[in-house]
């Protein structure tokens, strides 16, 4: 006697909702932690763009004797910036900010700011 026992191999529709479920949770999980973290890294990246105008404006001023309120210019600061090509292309080589803000460099008794950053938290200033 001949007992059939094909069975047809294959996923049934309650099975594959079970998958679609757990993937959509995952990605409501991870979503949100990703874009907290690239504002952070932004954050982060505008502050250290900020902290190294502020360390060339200090180098400036030391090399060349200046102090108070004297104000640079990017040409004076961008030799102090490293891996400069010219000084024309200062802040498009060197120092970008990571939300297309501007940088003001400032007087040297004042910290360089980022127009595209909340000067107090330093939190992206979102449209």
């Amino acid at each position: 006697m001949k007992i059939n026992t094909s069975r047809k191999a294959g996923f049934t529709l309650v099975e594959i909702m079970i998958v679609v479920a757990i993937i959509g949770l995952l990605a409501a999980i991870a979503i949100p932690n990703f874009v907290r973290a690239r504002q952070t890294s932004q954050t982060n990246a505008c502050i250290n763009n900020l902290r190294q105008i502020d360390g060339a404006k200090q180098q400036w001023a030391l090399e060349n004797n200046q102090g108070g309120s004297v104000t640079p210019t990017q040409a004076q600061i961008s030799p102090y910036m490293g891996r400069v090509v010219s000084a024309a292309t200062f802040l498009a080589a060197n120092v970008v900010c990571p939300i297309n803000g501007v940088y003001a460099i400032n007087s040297l008794n004042v910290a360089p700011q980022c127009g595209a950053r909340n000067a107090t938290t330093h939190d992206a200033v979102l449209p």
